[in-house]
């Protein structure tokens, strides 16, 4: 076992426990950005100056009447800018812009002594503006040729012979939804200078080193003149990567400015308005499979919807496009991704990075193509699994394939899939306005950031003469129960109890220079740094203890609070033992560092080994859905995810629930919905609140929910053996969206593909069971340009009115006559 994954005897890793805030969380004494506004004096507020065009140049830009506004101090603009007016990693994003790209840009910041004054006095600045068209719809986009970023192609094996080989193939297209963030806390930022001209800058952030690079490249400063700090975040999601620089840039500005601290915090609305989402996708594709329904061949083209600037939308593509294959070997493949430009928000990071996007595309394909193969859906997606020597499509070798199997039969036996599939048969035959599905799905997650120089992390340990410790680490706490991993880490590596270590808030002025917590990376990450800190710590400790227990070093161990040396009954307790070390001159504190190994990727040949590990994960959903509605319930769920073994199981088991409920929120009732007619509110996000853009609750919760964290699966090279946890859970929730697919296609023939909208509202279920009962499933079920239509491999063109192999035509192809 490697050292890195090797446990000492009694860890502290590996116990479950309750995140290290909970009693703050419930008591609602836990302290987040805005909170601190309380503590401050002076303070100004931020109000943003939006215009509700989608598109346009601005021609005019009057601030006086706002200044006439009683208790606005000051209006920013371009103007006030002394450095560099940007608030975006590739310099397309201006702070302040000239052009109006999307419906609620802000071109103006408006700072009072109340937030209200600040508001009436947004509302009073004078825009004027030339409006310019603008594209909206992701197809628009596409029609328009209107793309920006990197088009990268992944290309494995020899396409065209593979569809040569093929007995079967089907072609499609596939749009599907954005998703909202949400996260509890919108984006906030708090900031001030001090007496020496430091800015300090208290920031909702998930990325606090370039937080502070973007603020002080706007202030025209050098890095060490910034500071950044992040107590905690109420979620993040992704949401908060890349898109709190230019809010904590203002807070900056304004503080610089009026030498007052500024607090910049966006109202739910104002959220939903300014802040990206998900990239909704759209695909187009066509699948060989041979006679027995392995894949031989697949050609898709994945087009993002960016929004208005690129922010993170390349490397979302790029791991979209590394994880189309998800649990299946696809020997020849040829995959292209591209990314939209439109007028709306510019679209970022959300849990999975794109890898949602990604394998939603090969599940969808598998759920609508199996019927016309004449396979059960879990049958053809297991007659796929990745096995021993295979690799994907982007070179890397898939190493532990047998735990895509294993967690597959292990979800299986614990939730009696057999049976109840038998049982839901016999419901299916007795009820003919009600039916219910099972289905069973897999993921294969690849783990790392997919820019190789963001995995590495830094540390900062410190021993205190009465023996207590304090940790600082660059990862970032949103509720993911970061922090009370690195607690258990740092225990564990000196060999002390929890009780004596304490956790500070990240800030870029003790862990310089750290990457984002994101990629579900954070514990990997700054797991091992936290542990090289310690180990540097604990082998001058152990030096200590030897000279006063009069034996070898590497004879010592330190547990529980307690040094001993093998063998012997003599011992020194951990308090003695810093004490000691302190007066022995002994250095108390360690920065630790950790780098990834073993990665390597070059984008331009899109091949290589981008990943760590790959986590796995199975799900098994069963639905009950109403016929004459589409409205539907979860019955139940099982759930079995490898994490490795688990750094704290209580944390990662909430973490499974949590991702697939999020998972099962974006495929099935998260709608985003915005205005696409040519009237005055073309581009506006019609769905501004919970009470349009519905959010899973309790009610959406699975009846029975039962989450087993896979046995012996240790990682080697990973921190303790661990696994990530954060991202790879959501997909598990394709399982409900194929469920619902397959209750919609009991309402109808045998040998129906049944197309199926994403998100899967009980609007877009409804139009499935229709067209499921019409036995031809031409309607698309709500995807807009849906549809499958197959073709003889052998013939190349369908019969007249048919598709060969038991395919489907959309209605457009039928009414043309295609």
């Amino acid at each position: 076992m490697s050292h890195l994954s090797e446990r000492p005897e009694k860890p502290v890793v590996g116990v479950s426990m309750p995140h290290e805030s909970a009693v703050l969380h419930v008591t609602g004494a836990a302290l987040y950005t805005d909170d601190l506004v309380h503590r401050t004096k002076d303070v100004l507020h931020a109000h943003p100056v939006q215009v509700m065009k989608a598109h346009g140049r601005i021609t005019a830009l009057r601030t006086a009447p706002a200044l006439a506004v009683p208790g606005v101090v000051r209006v920013l603009t371009g103007a006030d800018v002394p450095g560099v007016n940007d608030a975006g990693m590739k310099h397309d994003e201006p702070l302040f812009p000239d052009e109006v790209m999307f419906h609620g840009h802000a071109v103006a910041w408006v700072l009072a002594e109340t937030l209200e004054a600040a508001r009436l006095g947004a509302a009073a600045v004078e825009v004027e503006l030339d409006e310019r068209p603008s594209l909206i719809a992701l197809q628009d986009a596409i029609a328009a040729n209107s793309f920006h970023g990197a088009r990268p192609v992944m290309l494995t094996g020899d396409v065209e012979a593979g569809f040569a080989d093929s007995a079967h193939v089907f072609t499609g297209e596939f749009q599907f939804a954005d998703q909202e963030h949400f996260y509890l806390e919108t984006h906030a930022a708090l900031a001030y200078v001090d007496e020496a001209g430091q800015v300090f800058v208290q920031s909702s952030t998930q990325h606090p080193s370039e937080t502070q690079e973007i603020v002080a490249h706007v202030l025209g400063l050098h890095s060490h003149e910034v500071t950044v700090q992040c107590l905690r975040m109420g979620g993040g999601f992704g949401g908060k990567e890349m898109q709190p620089h230019g809010f904590a840039a203002i807070a900056a500005l304004g503080a610089t400015l009026t030498g007052r601290p500024v607090r910049v915090r966006l109202n739910r609305t104002q959220d939903l308005t300014m802040s990206g989402k998900r990239h909704g996708f759209h695909a187009e594709w066509k699948i060989g499979f041979d006679a027995d329904g392995r894949i031989q061949a697949l050609d898709a083209t994945l087009t993002a919807d960016g929004g208005w600037s690129l922010d993170l939308s390349e490397p979302v593509v790029a791991r979209a496009l590394c994880h189309i294959d998800n649990t299946y070997w696809i020997p020849n493949a040829r995959v292209a991704g591209r990314i939209a430009k439109t007028n709306k928000v510019s679209n970022t990071a959300f849990r999975g990075f794109g890898g949602p996007q990604g394998m939603l595309v090969i599940e969808d394909i598998m759920g609508r193509c199996a019927p016309l193969l004449g396979l059960d859906p879990a049958q053809l997606r297991e007659r796929n699994f990745y096995r021993e020597g295979h690799s994907t499509p982007y070179g890397q070798p898939v190493l532990h394939p047998e735990r895509i199997s294993a967690v597959w039969q292990q979800v299986q036996d614990n939730g009696g899939t057999a049976e109840r599939e038998r049982e839901i048969a016999a419901f299916n035959a007795a009820q003919p306005h009600t039916k219910r599905a099972l289905a069973i799905t897999g993921i294969k997650f690849g783990i790392s950031f997919n820019l190789t120089a963001f995995n590495q992390a830094g540390a900062l340990v410190l021993i205190y003469k009465d023996g207590s410790v304090l940790i600082n680490h660059g990862g970032t706490e949103m509720g993911q129960g970061l922090h009370t991993k690195m607690l258990q880490v740092a225990a564990t590596t000196l060999g002390i109890p929890l009780h004596k270590v304490r956790l500070a808030p990240t800030r870029t002025d003790k862990v310089p220079n750290t990457s984002a917590t994101a990629a579900s990376s954070g514990a990997d990450l700054n797991g091992a740094a936290v542990k090289n800190a310690c180990e540097q710590l604990r082998e001058r400790l152990l030096q200590v203890a030897a000279t006063q227990l009069g034996s070898n070093a590497s004879d010592v161990r330190i547990a529980d609070g307690v040094a001993r040396t093998l063998g012997s009954e003599e011992e020194l307790a951990w308090d003695d033992l810093v004490r000691t070390a302190y007066f022995q001159r002994v250095q108390l504190s360690a920065a630790g560092f950790y780098r990834t190994e073993g990665l390597h990727w070059d984008a331009k040949t899109f091949r290589g080994s981008p990943f760590k590990y790959f986590s796995y994960g199975a799900a098994a959903a069963e639905v009950e859905v109403d016929g004459f509605t589409g409205a539907y319930r979860i019955r139940r769920v099982d759930i079995v995810h490898d994490v490795g073994d688990s750094l704290s199981p209580m944390i990662d088991i909430g973490q499974v629930e949590g991702g697939f409920v999020q998972g099962a929120g974006w495929l099935t009732l998260e709608d985003l919905r915005w205005d696409v007619t040519d009237g005055p509110d073309r581009g506006r996000l019609l769905t501004q609140a919970a009470s349009t853009y519905k959010l899973p609750s309790f009610s959406e919760m699975p009846e029975e929910f039962h989450v087993t964290l896979m046995e012996n699966a240790t990682e080697e090279g990973a921190v303790y053996g661990s696994k990530a946890v954060g991202e790879p859970p959501l997909m598990l929730a394709f399982s409900v969206r194929e469920a619902l697919r397959q209750a919609a296609a009991a309402f109808g023939p045998e040998g129906v593909g049944v197309e199926l909208a994403s998100p899967a509202t009980p609007e877009a279920v409804y139009w499935a069971i229709q067209a499921a009962r019409r036995g031809d499933a031409s309607r698309d079920g709500g995807v807009r340009d849906g549809g499958v239509r197959a073709r003889s491999a052998a013939s190349g063109h369908a019969p007249d009115g048919q598709a060969a192999d038991g395919g489907i035509r959309t209605d457009a192809e039928a009414l043309s006559g295609a």
